[in-house]
């Protein structure tokens, strides 16, 4: 068996040991300490923040930020639906109902549309919800001047979830800092990783402050251990910040590669009718975190499901596009605005889509057989299905 190919593997560069070497040299291997300080400003200074908090996940700092927000027992939070569940567990966490708004076909981000749709139908019920989450799928960031005047005037507030987006840019900002608060996760398949980790950043200094309290058990000040407020174990230790800093200094070279292997990509199966590459916006610049594509099954004569399944017989890893969430067992009930009326995009994007070997760390011989692979197995099915 060949070598296996992962769909998106860590990638230490050369500096992560030499932080992690100095909180082992200085015993600061508990939660907290200078790494963690640093890590903080360093990644606030780069996305051009005011502030950040290191926290243990992405699923923690999002969890915070609705906190932050006062979402709490029956409030609404509307939420991208194509999207890991991550992005919605953090509502129910708090007692909230969240409402799932599709993408639209440029951006595969949220829909301005179905958002505007939802907000009226809210006002005119008096059930506005406490905050929006935007979702900025596999790199990209969501065309966010139009969601920010609709929510701005409507008075709800913005939590970007910049999970899979950093290093991506908006109108020459950056993703992730745009809304009120923005999250980031280290996970260890993102661009950039801690091994597990996130960050909390805005520019509203006094809410980054009450995260921190929050997710250090909310201890007040006072000699003895005492508690006001419920509080989590969610801050981010020393050792894993040290790796973060070290990633960070290559986060821009890491976005280089992933770029470059979807061009790669693009470039093979641009012959291939029917195979359709997730768009660019205009806008800004997409990290591409993962190679995601279409592929129209009665062009190419194959499926998604399919085209997983050989490469999986080849010991190659590919996934298909995030399941929307309001097709999932567990928040079916809930409710749900598509793009146009009878039209759902991110149900047509979850039918047709696919996820292929994206890691800055994939050499071109790898990626010169997941291509191989892909393109024979179309090819065969393209002649069976012209033949039959």
């Amino acid at each position: 068996m060949s070598k296996r190919i992962y769909l998106s593997p860590p990638h230490l560069g050369e500096n992560e040991q030499s932080f992690v070497a100095e909180a082992f040299a200085t015993n600061w291997i508990a939660p907290l300490g200078p790494n963690v300080d640093e890590f903080e400003r360093e990644l606030a200074e780069y996305v051009g923040a005011r502030g950040a908090v290191a926290l243990s996940s992405g699923t923690a700092a999002l969890h915070m930020a609705l906190r932050l927000l006062g979402v709490g027992q029956g409030d609404r939070v509307f939420v991208s639906t194509l999207t890991f569940i991550a992005s919605v567990n953090p509502i129910l966490y708090q007692g909230g109902t969240p409402v799932f708004i599709d993408s639209d076909e440029e951006t595969w981000n949220m829909s301005p549309k179905a958002l505007h749709r939802a907000l009226e139908d809210a006002r005119r019920s008096n059930t506005l919800p406490k905050a929006v989450i935007v979702v900025n799928l596999y790199g990209q960031s969501a065309d966010m001047e139009p969601l920010v005047q609709l929510c701005d005037s409507y008075g709800v507030p913005i939590v970007e979830d910049a999970a899979e987006s950093l290093g991506a840019t908006y109108n020459n900002k950056m993703s992730g800092a745009i809304g009120k608060l923005g999250i980031y996760s280290f996970n260890g398949n993102k661009i950039i990783t801690t091994s597990g980790g996130g960050m909390l950043v805005s520019d509203d200094i006094a809410l980054l402050a009450k995260a921190r309290f929050w997710a250090t058990q909310a201890r007040d000040t006072a000699l003895h251990y005492e508690h006001s407020e419920l509080g989590y174990n969610y801050r981010m230790s020393n050792v894993l910040a040290g790796i973060g800093r070290g990633q960070l200094q290559v986060l821009n070279s890491r976005v280089d590669a992933r770029r470059r292997v979807f061009d790669t990509y693009a470039s093979a199966f641009a012959p291939i009718e029917g195979m359709t590459m997730m768009p660019e916006a205009a806008y800004g610049r997409s990290t591409r975190w993962l190679t995601a594509l279409t592929m129209n099954p009665h062009m190419t004569g194959t499926t998604p499901a399919e085209l997983i399944h050989q490469l999986s017989a080849e010991n190659i890893e590919a996934r298909p596009v995030w399941k929307p969430m309001h097709l999932q067992p567990l928040l079916r009930s809930y409710e749900y605005y598509t793009h146009e009326e009878q039209y759902s995009v991110s149900d047509k994007l979850f039918a047709h889509g696919i996820c292929l070997p994206s890691g800055s760390s994939l050499e071109a011989a790898e990626q010169d057989r997941v291509i191989d692979i892909a393109l024979h197995h179309l090819n065969s099915r393209r002649l069976s299905h012209e033949s039959a």
